[in-house]
């Protein structure tokens, strides 16, 4: 990787500033972390960590007087600050040495020097730093040769790995997290330390990892970081239901693909069209039950019959273990997991109308998206059997549009009410009233009667007709 000359970020007027309020101040002060190796990527950051030898909050409210005013934000508890400079956000905290115990990721902290600060530091490529006073503006300090690895394309820890990790096991989901980000490599030692070490973030809490994870999710190739989490060992202490889709099975000479790095091809396909991180999860989740499903049958070979609807009923309970959200997020990969085999049936055979409406019916919104998710799960190396699939997913998506200009069957909600039978009939909530509605839905669905009032409406006389209801008027 070629590097880039970090002088220009010295010109920039959030640098000067801070320049200027470090030298007033007397104290020793750099910029850390995340903008100095952004910047020597080549990479836009507009937020800037800045470390002081001495008091954190004292240097940002000092900085706040210079900047627009907009106050600081102090974070009493980790002893930072937080301030908003124009389009910038600026965070400072005091250089610190830090010690951990065996079973806790919170380390005993007390001030330090930059050296300390820079050893406390998870990446080789993350404890480079610019410096901010009088005598050092500008000066690129770098004692573990963070730009060489910037260069090779590197994850490697300032330090021994096994001490890195073991501190702070979460840095083991933000080495997979880098990699996958940078397209960098892990350094061997470093991945080593993962595999050894992968129990230890057992002590690391659901969110901070599903934190990390989605950063993975959210990359141009997330099954980059996937493979890392998985040959380390590290996947399967909080997600083994994906890692349980690794292997293949054979029996009679007959095996199945490999669901695992099916799912990865998958998961790379959505991203390569879509950046919605919950249509990426039903990626991920949408072949979850498989395991769990399959089945060998002498004639029929392997079979995952209903992994679909296992699929979508397991959803709940991962979300929930991982600590995602349990909203309409949720509810959407759910539907997507449901259905995700329907598009693909409607291209092996003549795709009827009513099954057009029907699709159209329970995917509502949320059809594009299920089409972006099925075309993304050709995976077959036959080419002319993906050349077929994908010539007949378009005629799909063109019948499917014609039937929703027809039909208008999106997001639709049936002509008639559930109110307007018990009126019509005088009746009271029951079973009567749901089997009417539900008879006019599949009969709008499957064409046998318009999606219009006047028809709907002699349907359901019909209907209730054959329950033994009579209209009310007809009784007067």
């Amino acid at each position: 990787m070629r590097i880039k000359d970090h002088s220009k970020a010295l010109e920039l007027p959030v640098f000067k500033m801070l320049h200027e309020v470090v030298t007033d101040c007397g104290v020793e002060a750099y910029v850390v972390g995340g903008f100095v190796r952004d910047t020597l990527m080549g990479r836009p950051c507009k937020d800037l960590d800045v470390v002081t030898v001495g008091d954190g909050i004292a240097l940002a409210k000092a900085v706040e007087k210079r900047a627009d005013g907009k106050g600081v934000k102090v974070f009493k508890n980790f002893g930072t600050a937080m301030v908003r400079h124009g389009e910038w956000e600026l965070e400072f905290v005091g250089a610190r040495k830090e010690s951990y115990t065996r079973d806790s990721r919170k380390p005993v902290v007390e001030a330090g020097t930059l050296e300390d600060d820079q050893l406390r530091r998870d990446f080789t490529i993350n404890a480079m730093a610019i410096g901010l006073g009088k005598d050092n503006f500008g000066l690129l300090l770098d004692p573990f040769d963070g730009v060489a690895d910037l260069k090779k394309g590197i994850i490697r820890t300032p330090t021994d790995p096994h001490a890195t990790f073991s501190d702070d096991p979460l840095r083991m989901m933000r080495a997979a997290r880098f990699a996958t980000q940078l397209r960098f490599k892990i350094h061997p030692s470093a991945l080593d330390a993962m595999k050894e070490m992968h129990g230890r973030l057992e002590i690391v809490s659901a969110e901070r990892i599903t934190t990390e994870l989605n950063k993975i999710i959210e990359a141009d190739v997330p099954s980059i970081g996937f493979k890392v989490l998985f040959d380390t060992g590290l996947l399967n202490e909080f997600f083994p239901e994906m890692a349980d889709l690794q292997g293949v099975d054979e029996r009679d000479g007959v095996s199945h693909k490999d669901n695992f790095y099916h799912t990865l091809e998958v998961l790379d396909n959505v991203a390569r069209q879509s950046d919605d991180l919950w249509l990426r999860w039903a990626a991920i989740l949408h072949d979850i039950a498989k395991p769990a499903t399959k089945r060998f049958h002498p004639k029929a070979g392997w079979t995952f019959h209903g992994h679909e609807d296992r699929g979508a009923r397991m959803v709940p309970e991962i979300f929930k273990r991982l600590k995602l959200p349990l909203d309409h997020k949720m509810k959407f990969v759910q539907k997507m997991v449901a259905l995700h085999l329907r598009p693909i049936a409607l291209t092996k055979e003549v795709a009827t109308d009513s099954a057009l409406r029907r699709l159209l019916f329970d995917a509502g919104d949320d059809i594009d998206a299920l089409m972006i998710l099925c075309k993304s799960d050709i995976t077959s190396k036959n080419e002319t059997r993906v050349k077929r699939y994908l010539e007949n997913y378009e005629k799909v998506k063109i019948k499917l549009v014609k039937v929703e200009e027809k039909d208008r069957v999106r997001n639709w909600q049936p002509p008639i009410s559930g109110e307007l039978i018990m009126k019509t009939f005088d009746i009271k909530p029951s079973r009567e009233v749901g089997i009417i509605k539900n008879k006019i839905k599949e009969a709008i669905l499957d064409g046998e009667i318009g999606n219009e009032f006047e028809e709907a409406f002699e349907f359901m006389l019909k209907e209730g007709k054959g329950l033994g209801l009579t209209p009310a008027e007809t009784r007067k």
